[in-house]
């Protein structure tokens, strides 16, 4: 943004709630809508043209593709891809890595999510992330869920708030009786959970998962799955994962990442070969680079 570093705090609150409920305004509420008694999913990313580059490098380029309302979309390929740094544009964490630059448009809910007049800070609330490392802070359970809501200023009972996030991310029942105790004293599938929970306190629309299961044993990353089908009745996700089994039980659209070498140059360059139903990805997928990967031929 082109705002002033020396704004006061009220003009920071001010752009703050007007950005806020320029957001609200075009979000549609979080059931979906029901045209003739049927379920309609509303297109939630329109990803136009999209390229990062880090310096002179280009890390991804000309990616395009929609995300649906209430889907599961899983960022499939092999490592040095470019899927964390597709993912990280959804949200604008790129902007905090230096000399980072983001072509191309997002567009979210008909809002530019790369506008001047957007606020980045008002973007990560709204789309919240959930990292491949469980990383809770050093602090009680309680106060990881209640940290988020509290630096937002979320009006609202802190117990509810807290209580909410931890049944939304089916860890109520495991943590109801020990909300003081530290969260590092959690297993790592509870930690990653909880990092899940934190997210969902700030009641986002989007939730960006950055191979969330990675770390975790079979078991631990079943709760996770059961759990990615769950939320997304009441959110709409976006799953980066090496883990082809995994895109294929939860996923409803799979977009396919590969690297581009220019062995002049000595450059890689991730972009997209194909996205479509997930389906259609693992039983039947147009090229032939994606039917190499699926099947465990290459990467």
């Amino acid at each position: 943004m082109s705002e002033k570093l020396t704004e006061t705090d009220a003009q920071s609150a001010a752009r703050n709630e007007q950005t806020d409920r320029r957001f609200a305004s075009s979000t549609p509420a979080p059931a979906e809508a029901v045209k003739a008694g049927k379920r309609v999913k509303e297109p939630i990313f329109d990803v136009h043209d999209v390229s990062v580059h880090y310096g002179s490098h280009r890390a991804i380029r000309d990616v395009s593709m929609g995300i649906q309302q209430h889907e599961i979309t899983a960022l499939i390929g092999p490592s040095g891809c470019g899927k964390s740094t597709f993912i990280r544009c959804l949200n604008r964490m790129n902007d905090l890595v230096p000399r980072a630059r983001v072509d191309g448009s997002i567009v979210y809910h008909g809002e530019n999510l790369y506008g001047t007049n957007i606020d980045p800070v008002q973007v990560r609330k709204r789309i919240g992330m959930v990292l491949q490392k469980p990383n809770p802070f050093p602090k009680s359970i309680y106060e990881n869920i209640a940290f988020g809501p509290r630096v937002i200023g979320m009006k609202g009972d802190m117990d509810e708030i807290v209580e909410s996030a931890l049944r939304r991310a089916a860890l109520w029942d495991e943590t109801k009786d020990r909300l003081k105790t530290n969260a590092f004293g959690m297993s790592g599938g509870q930690q990653q959970r909880l990092c899940i929970a934190r997210a969902l306190a700030t009641q986002p629309d989007v939730l960006l998962m950055d191979e969330p299961c990675s770390a975790l044993d079979p078991i631990s990353t079943g709760r996770i799955e059961d759990l990615m089908m769950e939320l997304k009745e009441s959110y709409s996700i976006v799953i980066v994962t090496h883990n082809m089994q995994q895109a294929a039980r939860v996923s409803d659209m799979t977009a396919f990442f590969t690297v581009e070498l220019d062995e002049a140059a000595k450059v890689r360059t991730g972009a997209v070969v194909e996205y479509d139903v997930t389906d259609k990805i693992f039983t039947n997928p147009e090229d032939k680079r994606t039917e190499d990967y699926v099947t465990g031929k290459f990467g």
